[in-house]
């Protein structure tokens, strides 16, 4: 990696190297199992001068999203956070029957469907024909195309300004991230309004979510760099909320320079957090590449002692995060047979690197193994629910991340 994606700089510090995974959603099928797999480094690391978070742009967004395997919708959790968000702009902004929303990366119209039900003019633009098709197919409208400033002003230019631009979990995958900026700002009305969710960095580090780290994620954000971001495009950051999803995320909103006037407090509110947590210098992360290993060492010491025991553990979900996690552990089908997930698209596939089978929810019931493994940890509230059942014969969830625990379903006690 040569220089900064931002700012240019060469001034790059490492935060933890990863060694070399295959892109997280590339999900195998079995006539694929006998064939090679590209594997590309996973190294993080920041500009000690604008502090963006950040890898090498080894592979393309047209490599991983032109066909895509996640769609929004199979997370119950994530339609009502969509729906709240909803709720709440419709609110904020008073959006009404002549408003016009654009969300760029819509995915399967997870989040525009509430628009849509409201009567509000909106537009998604996805570059993933098979969710996008799924999307339009819900009564969402949609363009597949990637954002950049030519697909912004076209867009402009055909349907009008937007009154709000959405750009939620889509900011962290564009590696031309001020060319994205722009397409941004083209969309956007002169006194209109972006929003854009991110993860946090500051919770990234601090809980040790490393799994969150890969190909797909060219940068991770503090508001400090993100707000240096959006400035790169023309738009300026005037406030910030705190968000519980993916294990704590950004909510931005940012507008035009022209109409943006003082930023709010809790913006000046997040960035004093963020310096005090050391991340405007090295102290900050010299320490994550250490907390990393211990989260390694801990997980296989469990699957390990756990087969020793004769005991089975399987695995619940199949992210993103998920693959960076088994790959970067090591953990094959001898220590995980399989793991299951919601999403009917990757049944029958298999985890990209590790080689786990992916299998429908419905297994575990049968096979009542002792312990599943919960790969999408962020939803873990939602989660101990879904899976009480794994109570009923007495069998436990574990949980990676922030640090190895383990759930008796049936009373809720949790031990390490």
């Amino acid at each position: 990696m040569t220089g900064c994606r931002l700012c240019g700089s060469t001034a790059l510090a490492s935060v933890v190297d990863l060694g070399a995974t295959p892109p997280c959603e590339s999900f195998l099928a079995a006539e694929q199992l006998d064939e090679p797999e590209p594997t590309y480094p996973l190294h993080l690391r920041v500009c000690t001068d604008c502090w963006l978070a950040q890898i090498p742009a080894l592979i393309t967004p047209e490599e991983t999203f032109t066909q895509y395997a996640y769609f929004s919708s199979y997370s119950t959790s994530w339609v009502e956070h969509a729906r709240s968000y909803v709720a709440g702009a419709v609110e904020r902004l008073g959006l009404g029957p002549d408003a016009f929303v654009v969300e760029v990366a819509s995915n399967d119209g997870y989040l525009l469907r509430h628009l849509v039900d409201r009567g509000i003019r909106c537009l998604g633009i996805e570059p993933s024909v098979n969710v996008g098709a799924a999307a339009r197919e819900a009564g969402v409208p949609t363009l597949t195309e990637f954002l950049d400033p030519a697909t912004g002003a076209a867009v402009r230019a055909e349907h009008g300004p937007a009154h709000l631009v959405v750009a939620n979990n889509v900011y962290a995958h564009i590696p031309d991230v001020i060319g994205f900026t722009k397409g941004l700002r083209a969309l956007v009305a002169d006194d209109g309004w972006v929003s854009v969710e991110v993860q946090h960095l500051l919770t990234l580090i601090e809980r040790n979510q490393y799994d969150t780290v890969y190909h797909e994620h060219f940068q991770y954000y503090t508001v400090a760099s993100a707000a240096r971001a959006l400035a790169s495009g023309g738009l300026t950051l005037v406030d910030v909320e705190l968000l519980p999803t993916h294990g704590g995320s950004l909510r931005l909103w940012a507008r035009p320079d022209g109409a943006a006037g003082e930023p709010s407090r809790r913006v000046a509110d997040v960035l004093d957090r963020e310096k005090a947590a050391g991340l405007q210098e090295l102290s900050g992360y010299t320490e994550f590449a250490a907390r990393v290993a211990k989260v390694r060492r801990d997980l296989l010491r469990f699957l390990i002692e756990a087969a020793e025991r004769g005991e089975t553990v399987v695995g619940y979900g199949a992210p993103g995060k998920g693959n960076t996690l088994l790959n970067h552990c090591g953990i094959r089908p001898d220590l995980l047979p399989y793991t299951v997930d919601r999403n009917p698209h990757k049944h029958g596939r298999y985890t990209p690197g590790a080689r786990v089978p992916i299998l429908p929810p419905e297994r575990i019931a049968a096979d009542r193994p002792d312990y599943v493994l919960v790969l999408p940890w962020n939803l873990r509230a939602e989660l101990v629910g879904q899976l009480s059942f794994v109570g009923d014969w007495g069998g436990r969830l574990v949980f990676p991340i922030p640090e190895l625990s383990v759930v008796d379903v049936a009373s809720g006690k949790v031990t390490a």
